[in-house]
């Protein structure tokens, strides 16, 4: 494959299988409105997993392609905006253009640190949520099939390394339900100090237990910001007791942050006795 040429539909769609293989998101920009012997050209804009840029192919024209990758970028920064746009976009040559853009991303990856009460029912609903759902532990008989069937990975870690083997991106979700303070301060100090800062980082325990961990990390000179949006308590207040509900506050919050929503009933915000009947 030449990269100063279009792609064809075949190779974009070969690409956008191998993006998907790799768990890399990838944007297909495509001519839909433009002069004529540019309409159908194809590009593919693919971003690793620590957020590096890369066009496949070419529109044969600079400041189109400089554009497109503006336009993919900015459709890569969520993974659950809009799917499909289109764009109308004038080059240097005064030439008008209409890109539309086709972004395809990876499920999310969740990693589950600690594999006690909380993190079975998380499991279960997570991966039913469309996460690759991946459980650590220090205690082998903790990460077992049995007790999390739908786990994708399942992994004995060490908790002075834990994320020696598991690739942090910014489709990352980490969810911190281990047994002791000392395990969670751990991972978040390595997690602090990783260069990506994952889409998600919650913590369970109670208000003493986090202060004291956020103090250990100030104290440590780590990123004062990147502490502030540790979700810590972690969850949604929904009154939950129980561990299945807990799980359910838990993936609540997963899916208010990707999916961009405000936590508002559905019924305060449509009001419609009051709106429809009152009125009246």
């Amino acid at each position: 494959m030449q990269d100063n040429l279009p792609l064809s539909a075949a190779m974009a769609a070969r690409e956008v299988v191998a993006a998907q293989r790799s768990g890399e998101a990838m944007v297909l920009v495509l001519i839909t409105h433009g002069p004529s012997d540019t309409l159908g050209r194809r590009v593919a804009i693919k971003q690793s997993k620590d957020g590096e840029l890369t066009k496949i192919g070419s529109f044969q024209e600079n400041d189109l392609d400089n554009q497109a990758m503006e336009l993919a970028n900015t459709a890569l920064e969520s993974p659950h905006i809009q799917k499909n746009t289109s764009h109308n976009l004038t080059v240097n040559s005064g030439e008008t253009y209409k890109l539309f853009l086709e972004a395809h991303h990876p499920p999310p990856e969740l990693t589950i640190v600690g594999a006690g009460h909380i993190a079975q029912p998380l499991c279960s609903i997570t991966a039913m949520l469309g996460f690759n759902v991946t459980v650590i532990d220090d205690r082998e008989e903790f990460v077992t099939p049995k007790r999390f069937p739908k786990a994708d990975r399942l992994m004995e870690v060490d908790f002075t390394r834990p994320f020696k083997d598991i690739v942090i991106g910014y489709n990352s979700y980490i969810v911190l339900v281990t047994r002791g303070h000392k395990y969670d301060f751990e991972c978040l100090r390595f997690l602090l100090r990783n260069t990506i800062e994952p889409s998600y980082i919650g913590m369970i325990g109670s208000r003493r237990r986090i202060r004291a961990a956020f103090i250990q990390l100030i104290n440590d000179q780590l990123d004062p910001d990147r502490i502030a949006r540790i979700r810590a308590p972690l969850g949604l207040d929904i009154g939950a007791e129980t561990p299945a509900e807990i799980a359910i506050s838990v993936a609540a919050e997963l899916v208010l942050l990707s999916r961009k929503g405000d936590g508002v009933p559905l019924s305060q915000k449509e009001n419609i006795f009051n709106r429809f009947f009152k009125e009246e």
